[in-house]
């Protein structure tokens, strides 16, 4: 059936993008591991601790986006 060899393949390929993307952050996790960016909100209590990455999760918004419009452009 052309559908199912269409699913198989859009599953395989899901999979590859997250083990992909899964041992690129376990990278960035090590290497940016405890650091935040200018702009990112952390709130200090006695006791309590409140981080917001703000910046980071922008940076990695656009970043996701560049990567997926190229790919998407590239199926053209």
């Amino acid at each position: 059936m052309p559908g199912l060899d269409y699913l198989g393949k859009a599953l395989l390929a899901l999979g590859a993008i997250t083990v992909v993307l899964g041992l690129l952050l376990l990278g960035l996790g090590k290497v940016l591991h405890g650091r935040l960016l200018p702009g990112d909100i952390v709130v200090q209590r006695p006791g309590f601790t409140f981080v917001f990455p703000i910046v980071t999760s922008l940076i990695l918004s656009a970043l996701l986006t560049a990567i997926l419009w190229l790919i998407f452009a590239w199926r053209r």
